[in-house]
């Protein structure tokens, strides 16, 4: 009898473990797709934002003799051979530009200096590299005879740095006085403080039309509401671009708007609303519009419209009813779209690029100018590090003093 026990008691735990593993197998397809499109992108973000060692793979030998230098005066003679035989090498193959362009990020004005170097020492003999190649070298320019310029080429030859997230915090490194604020202009910092400020205003304005709408969705009859459902979701249906393009045929001086306005006379010359941070204003609560109705909708649906009728009867005021009744039971749902809205809105690209121009920009167009044009990927992943940490923080913020339990889609 213990026996039979055993061997069901076994095949119970056998079919258990079969079930499961089909279960696992179900999900492993969706579980490499994570991987691959979600967890190994920012991975590969994070890493490149301290990792580089581009400049240490060009100049190991001059990254050497820099070790024993002491920060003060000009590195010696040999360390000054060292590099302009190593940058002789370089033009040799035609790889200086590539150091002209490293050693220019941390010292601006650096790419001119180090090409113009370059062409005359490549004129040069071994010979004549081995014996008088730092004399040449410091005579080539003179900045050469700077140490900011050297302690600037030693802190690029660092594999893992920080320096990119002190660029994008608009802090840099002094040799004397250690970190500091740049004197510049704060570009980056000002960028994060602009693109939090108009996440935030998209996010009210989508709130502010959004309720009103998801509320009257709410008290219609199912079969009209899931009608002018479908004019809520036919921007989905509708391509990004397409959407942007008509705003810009729309808020361009001689668009529909300034020709609208001209034509009955409330105005007397075009507007310039194309290009500024109201296109992008705009636009964007246009297009994020629908993801602040359908969680608002979805919960006001389920909300018993007994409650506001009893409060009524019992001698509340309409307001004050909504106010204390009505409005508490809706904010699952205001808070899902409100955290959606504001997530989108800080990462979006392509509407602040085609409608804002130079004074609608966010910090997403100043990451893809950085990947696209200036070739600067450290750069532009320390600064997409920030956003993700940004994020997150705010995310935090939202469970610590609101609670993300208290998020409902529907």
């Amino acid at each position: 009898m213990s026996t039979l026990t055993r061997t069901e008691a076994s095949q119970a735990s056998s079919a258990r473990n079969k079930k499961r593993l089909t279960a696992f197998l179900f999900v492993v397809p969706l579980l490499i797709f994570i991987l691959l499109s979600f967890v190994a992108p920012i991975a590969s973000m994070l890493w490149r934002s301290v990792h580089h060692p581009t400049v240490a793979t060009l100049i190991p030998l001059t990254l050497s003799e820099l070790q024993r230098w002491d920060g003060k005066t000009v590195p010696d003679q040999q360390t000054l051979n060292v590099f302009a035989q190593e940058l002789h090498s370089l033009a040799k193959v035609r790889e200086s530009g590539k150091l002209a362009e490293e050693i220019n990020r941390a010292s601006a004005g650096m790419s001119s200096v180090v090409k113009s170097t370059a062409r005359k020492i490549s004129r040069l003999d071994s010979q004549q590299l081995a014996q008088q190649g730092g004399e040449i070298l410091l005579k080539s320019h003179r900045k050469w005879s700077r140490p900011d310029i050297w302690f600037a080429i030693q802190r690029a030859g660092k594999p893992y740095t920080y320096d990119y997230y002190l660029t994008a915090l608009d802090l840099e490194l002094d040799q004397e006085h250690g970190i500091q604020v740049r004197e510049d202009t704060q570009i980056y910092l000002q960028l994060y403080s602009k693109t939090l400020s108009m996440a935030l205003v998209i996010t009210i304005f989508c709130a502010l039309l959004g309720y009103p709408l998801a509320y009257y969705l709410a008290r219609l009859p199912e079969n009209r509401a899931n009608l002018l459902l479908v004019l809520v979701l036919l921007p989905f249906w509708t391509s990004l671009l397409v959407r942007t393009t008509a705003w810009i045929a729309l808020l361009q001086t001689n668009g529909v708007i300034n020709s609208f306005l001209l034509g009955i006379g409330v105005i007397s010359q075009p507007f310039e609303m194309l290009y500024t941070s109201f296109a992008t204003v705009v636009a964007m609560t246009h297009i994020l519009l629908p993801f602040m109705i359908l969680p608002l909708y979805s919960v006001m649906r389920g909300i018993d419209p007994s409650y506001l009728r009893a409060a009524l009867s019992l001698g509340a005021r309409p307001i004050p009813a909504f106010a204390r009744i009505y409005f508490p039971m809706t904010l699952p749902g205001l808070s899902a779209g409100a955290l959606l809205v504001f997530i989108i809105s800080v990462g979006y690209y392509i509407t602040p690029a085609l409608v804002g121009g130079t004074d609608g920009q966010m910090i997403s167009n100043i990451i893809a100018f950085h990947m696209q044009r200036s070739n600067n990927w450290e750069l532009a992943a320390a600064l997409g590090s920030l956003l993700l940490a940004l994020i997150l923080l705010l995310y935090w913020l939202y469970d610590r003093f609101v609670g993300a339990s208290n998020i409902k889609l529907g």
